[in-house]
């Protein structure tokens, strides 16, 4: 797989890392993430690593960039999925992955995109503030 692919939700981008990852791999993802950012206007960027069994200083790192980056571009990033092992590993490493901000799964993910956007909360798929 030579991309990870990036999926429009209103105005967030949804990521979906199912492959392990390796340097070129989350090198490109930076690049297209950004561009998809700048391109489609989103306010948000939601990762999802649930399948990443393992992440590594660099990937900590890119993971950490690409948060930055979103918030030069006016987007707020969530990543979510972390598993325990990927948690204890980041932190044995010394690294904090500060500016990004993590949930447990992509539904709590999506309320904290939602609560920095100042968006009214999903209630079953549908917008809280949703009119007949």
């Amino acid at each position: 797989m030579d991309r990870i692919p990036i999926i429009k939700m209103a105005e967030f981008l949804l990521v979906s890392i199912q492959v392990d990852m390796h340097d070129k791999l989350a090198l490109t993802l930076q690049d297209d993430l950004t561009n998809q950012i700048v391109k489609t206007h989103a306010r948000g960027v939601l990762i999802d690593i649930s399948s990443l069994e393992i992440v590594d200083s660099f990937i900590g790192r890119m993971l950490a960039n690409i948060a930055a980056m979103s918030k030069v571009l006016d987007a707020a990033t969530v990543v979510v999925g972390m598993r325990p092992a990927v948690a204890i590993t980041l932190v044995e490493l010394g690294m904090s992955l500060t500016g990004v901000r993590t949930a447990l799964n992509v539904e709590r993910g999506m309320d904290l995109l939602r609560d920095a956007l100042g968006a009214p909360a999903a209630v079953d798929g549908v917008n809280a503030n949703a009119q007949d």
